[in-house]
């Protein structure tokens, strides 16, 4: 009993003895792990990567259209201008002289897109038979525009001025001048304007002159109006 206990702690300690170089050899299983082996590597491996952006679409031509509308009327422009046309004498002048082909002079200021001041100058003589009539003014007014539809524009005026008629008619049974005297007087109208370009401007213009009467020491007072029925030419500048 004794023998074959010792021959089996014998066996014992032979497998003990030959096992124990394989499980040295043997090394217990682990990831892997890289290690960057220069700085470069290191500074690179901690800055995330950027990410890259996708190219920008390429974007179209953006094509204006080419405007056809007027240019605006200038502000601050001066203009001058002539009218011709129709005189026609209304009221007591009528008695002294005969409608007449007559030429007024204009100032035009464009004080704002609306408004305009205009000042006109005129003078003519009419003759009926003996009599005669001298119709002289100086007179400003408020041109107000009603719309501008493309180039073309209505308006109506108004204003006041000065008026020198003087008359030769028959007073005490014989002919003789009126005294001259500067009065006041009221003048109104309407018209149209057509703007050819930034100078040119042309229309028609009819403007009602009343000048306020004219009393006499001797011989009748003069009073009455007239009509005027024009063309207009303008330069501005």
């Amino acid at each position: 009993m004794r023998n074959a206990i010792q021959s089996k702690a014998a066996v014992l300690a032979a497998a003990f003895v030959f096992s124990t170089p394989l499980f040295a050899q043997t090394k217990p299983f682990a990831p892997k792990i890289q290690t960057p082996t220069t700085k470069d590597e290191l500074v690179n491996k901690e800055k995330p990567t950027a990410k890259t952006e996708a190219p920008a679409a390429a974007e179209a031509p953006v094509e204006v259209e080419s405007s056809t509308a007027p240019a605006p009327r200038r502000l601050h422009q001066h203009s001058f201008g002539v009218g011709l046309g129709e005189t026609f004498l209304l009221g007591k002048y009528s008695d002294y002289g005969k409608d007449k082909i007559t030429m007024d002079l204009f100032y035009t200021y464009a004080a704002s897109y609306s408004f305009d001041l205009m000042i006109n100058a005129h003078y003519s003589t009419h003759e009926d038979d003996r009599e005669e009539i001298k119709v002289m003014g100086l007179n400003g007014g408020i041109k107000s525009r009603l719309f501008e539809f493309d180039n073309f524009s209505p308006y109506i005026l108004g204003g006041l001025g000065f008026y020198a008629p003087r008359a030769y008619r028959k007073a005490g049974g014989n002919y003789e001048w009126s005294s001259q005297k500067v009065t006041f007087g009221t003048n109104f109208g309407g018209g149209v304007d057509l703007r050819l370009n930034d100078q040119w401007t042309v229309g028609a213009l009819g403007q009602l002159h009343w000048p306020f009467k004219v009393e006499q020491n001797d011989g009748p007072d003069v009073k009455g109006y007239y009509f005027k029925l024009m063309l207009t030419l303008a330069y501005s500048f």
